[in-house]
């Protein structure tokens, strides 16, 4: 009998192995994945419907771009090589925002394979064409299919396939719906002729049609180098066009992605320009500000205005919160700050003063009542227990998956 019990039980243990090594050919297997956070940033007490946290998407939400339609704002981010491409999330005050999906979702509107990760898919911007109540998204995927234009009529039952845009060249491609129901596209690219220096950039615009969705006629260049060329100003790109009270602005950032980036302003009393820098320019920086400061937030930029029904005005922008130094781990985060108008100039913020790390603007307030929120700043803890039948918005692959 001992000895049966001695077989028995070499069986069990061999089973046991074998079913073993069976799940390790399989791969890892996850139970469930939990996320607590801890961020000094965030350890203090917060008037949650008068005050709000910045940044007000923390960790990998880049570029960001923003639109309105109603009481419902929409804003993106861009994804690089990471697949689905493009988060997209709606708010109806700005700050309390819930993910409700991907732009480009199936693998028919991205396929990104073989390119680094720091290349495909760049600043994405988001726009409302009121004339024909449709929502469009132009964008650049960098080393793989160059500028395309999707578009919908709601944002929360997803985007049509890429139409590409062939006569587009560079990156950061905008979209603008003029009050006479003409539209434009303006973008970076390479100037007129031979760069004078390294970084040398223009911004140039196009005549698009909503029927056919592409550019026509010569497209034009608005800003050359930048605010003041002969300082040689570096990689103005991530161009936005508004019109406001009859002025147009054309807002760019310059100084590259570095500590040097911020934000300027141009305008103009016609679309097609000649357009003038502002006389305040950057209208947001935190160059030059001491490298000590407490709660650092550095290379802002990247800015998109956006306009509420009570006619106040914000800007999302992004910027990085180095943990020592000039590194950080949460790659670029998306800002919100309230916008002045000096002189008829949009200021996103002071110079000299540091990005903070509440905002309590004049006038805003928060009914959280019915917002379905993300967990997105602040200090929180998220746990995915893997029960749903598809993965949560908050993973990401790297570049398109091959298989279901």
């Amino acid at each position: 009998m001992k000895k049966k019990n001695h077989v028995l039980l070499l069986l069990l243990l061999v089973a046991a192995l074998i079913s073993c090594r069976q799940e390790a050919e399989k791969g890892a297997v996850f139970y469930y994945f939990e996320y607590e956070g801890q961020d000094v940033r965030f350890n203090r007490s917060l008037h949650a419907e008068k005050e709000f946290y910045n940044p007000i998407l923390s960790g990998f939400y880049s570029d960001p771009s923003i639109c309105r339609k109603g009481n419902d704002y929409y804003l993106v981010t861009s994804s690089f090589s990471y697949y689905p491409g493009i988060h997209i999330f709606h708010s109806k005050d700005l700050v309390n925002w819930q993910q409700i999906g991907y732009v480009l979702d199936r693998p028919s509107q991205l396929t990104i394979d073989n390119i680094r990760l720091s290349r495909g898919i760049y600043a994405p911007a988001i726009s409302y064409n009121a004339d024909n109540d449709t929502f469009y998204l132009v964008t650049t995927c960098v080393d793989c299919d160059g500028n395309f234009v999707v578009k919908t009529r709601d944002p929360m039952q997803g985007w049509s396939d890429p139409i590409f845009l062939p006569r587009v060249g560079g990156i950061d491609p905008a979209l603008f719906f003029d009050e006479d129901g003409k539209t434009y596209l303006v973008h970076n690219d390479a100037p007129e002729g031979e760069p004078e220096y390294d970084g040398h950039r223009a911004i140039w615009i196009h005549d698009y049609d909503t029927e056919t969705d592409q550019t026509t006629g010569t497209p034009q260049v608005l800003a050359d180098g930048g605010v003041d060329k002969s300082t040689h100003p570096v990689w103005i790109e991530g161009p936005h066009l508004y019109k406001i009270e009859g002025t147009y602005y054309l807002m760019a950032a310059e100084g590259g992605t570095g500590d040097n980036h911020s934000e300027v302003i141009f305008t103009s009393e016609h679309v097609k320009g000649p357009y003038k820098p502002a006389r305040r320019n950057p209208i947001l920086t935190q160059r030059n500000l001491p490298p000590d400061r407490p709660e650092k937030v550095t290379s802002v930029g990247h800015a998109d205005l956006i306009q509420t029904p009570d006619s106040s005005w914000y800007a999302v922008f992004l910027g990085y919160r180095p943990y020592e130094g000039d590194m950080y781990n949460t790659e670029r985060e998306t800002f919100l700050l309230p916008v002045s108008w000096e002189e008829w100039i949009p200021v996103i913020l002071e110079e000299g003063a540091p990005v903070p790390a509440i905002v309590s603007p004049t006038g805003w307030t928060s009914d959280k009542a019915g917002i379905l929120a993300d967990k997105l700043t602040g200090n929180f803890t998220w746990k995915d227990e893997f029960i749903a039948g598809n993965l949560a918005h908050e993973w990401l692959f790297i570049r398109t998956p091959q298989e279901e």
